[in-house]
């Protein structure tokens, strides 16, 4: 045999045995995925139906990737249940005249809304007792109140603001950064609370409505003058003295005045009285009227203050207290002057 031969002989031997190789290897591959086949324990298959319910919300996005469409929102939006369920919350809110359970819902609503302004300008307990407040509002007077309360709170929170580290460090700043407590909320709003169930329960029939109604703002416009003259004196007053006997006090001693202070007072109690009028609470005269028993109460208050506050026997004269004695006299001011007035055109 020659080399040429010889060499070819070789190389089929060798193809042969790499050939068998394969096969076998092949054979024994397909022996263990048998075995694991039959020996592996059967998983239980979920079952879904076939077709799920189209109204599933979440069927409405099957790719979270993209954003639902606006015709999806707005069906899901619209589904059978929820139709009939937003049309009576609606209703209810715009019920006339307002009921109890519209104030209840309405402020809840309006609370949620309002949460982060309601936290920089009231503690928790504050914020329960401004819920109380804004139901009876809206129970007595509805949205248009409510919306002057909300004025109030919003333009009294601002001030209170102004110029907070500068008053801390003198400490003539208010406590817990400006945050109001329930005294506070219920001093500065008694008087208004007590108009308002006198509306609700129509004491004095509808001659008295009205008088009641101008109470609930001239209360309001009273004290958001005050704040705002006492805020603002703290902040810019540059000269305080007692009204009493106009001598030169340090800025935030109680029944102090200053001539800045004042005038930003007069402006806001014509500013909240103003807005009652837009509201169509109260008429032009009695915006004059609210502005004037503001003023008058305020100054009574400063003599309070100055008289009395702090003196020996005198301790349980606090601010809440003041507050109260304040808007009550601005209020039955604006009640009294509301009568002379009609009884001098009549």
């Amino acid at each position: 045999m020659t080399r040429t031969a010889i060499y070819f002989s070789i190389l089929l031997r060798y193809a042969k045995r790499k050939k068998k190789k394969k096969q076998l290897m092949k054979m024994a591959w397909s022996n263990t995925l048998l075995q694991i086949h039959i020996k592996s324990p059967s998983i239980p298959s979920l079952h879904f139906p076939h077709t799920l319910p189209k109204s599933s919300p979440f069927l409405l996005n099957p790719n979270p990737i993209n954003p639902i469409p606006r015709s999806l929102r707005m069906q899901f939006l619209h589904r059978p249940n929820a139709v009939p369920l937003v049309s009576r919350a609606m209703d209810i809110i715009q019920s006339s005249p307002p009921t109890w359970q519209s104030a209840v819902l309405s402020n809840l609503l309006i609370f949620v809304v309002g949460t982060p302004l309601l936290v920089a300008g009231l503690s928790l307990s504050g914020i329960c007792a401004a819920f109380l407040l804004g139901t009876l509002t809206w129970r007595a007077f509805g949205s248009p109140g409510f919306l002057l309360v909300a004025s109030y709170f919003v333009i009294g929170t601002a001030v209170t603001k102004v110029k907070m580290a500068q008053k801390e460090a003198q400490g003539i700043a208010e406590k817990r950064k400006g945050r109001r407590g329930p005294g506070s909320v219920i001093g500065s709003s008694a008087a208004g609370c007590v108009c308002a169930v006198l509306t609700i329960y129509g004491v004095g029939g509808e001659a008295f409505t009205r008088l009641w109604q101008l109470g609930f703002i001239a209360s309001f416009c009273t004290k958001l003058s005050d704040t705002v003259s006492s805020e603002i004196g703290k902040a810019y007053g540059k000269t305080t003295y007692l009204v009493t006997n106009f001598q030169i006090v340090p800025r935030g001693t109680e029944g102090a005045v200053s001539v800045e202070g004042t005038v930003a007072g007069l402006l806001a109690s014509m500013l909240l009285a103003t807005i009652g009028c837009l509201l169509g609470e109260i008429n032009v005269p009695e915006v004059l009227i609210c502005v004037i028993a503001s003023q008058i109460a305020n100054l009574g208050e400063s003599i309070i203050g100055a008289a009395f506050q702090g003196k020996e026997g005198f301790r349980w004269l606090n601010n809440d207290a003041v507050n109260v004695i304040n808007i009550s006299i601005g209020c039955i001011l604006a009640v009294l002057m509301q009568q002379l007035l009609q009884n001098w055109q009549m």
